[in-house]
């Protein structure tokens, strides 16, 4: 797990095919199948296309 902070583009939708809130996500990992798992806080994560990912520029690694 890499607990990197990260945003994400415009209109990501995760794996489900749902949009998802633009806001700063700490990545958790990508699983074997390929869907990256972001997380808001315990209770908010979502699997998403890592290519819609960007790195933050937050380097504190808190989430803003």
């Amino acid at each position: 797990m890499t607990n990197e902070v990260v945003s994400i583009k415009p209109e990501t939708r995760n794996h489900k095919g749902f949009f998802i809130q633009e806001a700063s996500y700490k990545l958790m990992g990508i699983d074997k199948s390929g869907w990256a798992l972001i997380c808001i806080d315990d209770a908010v994560c979502h699997y998403v296309d890592p290519d819609n990912l960007e790195i933050s520029e937050d380097t504190d690694g808190e989430i803003a």
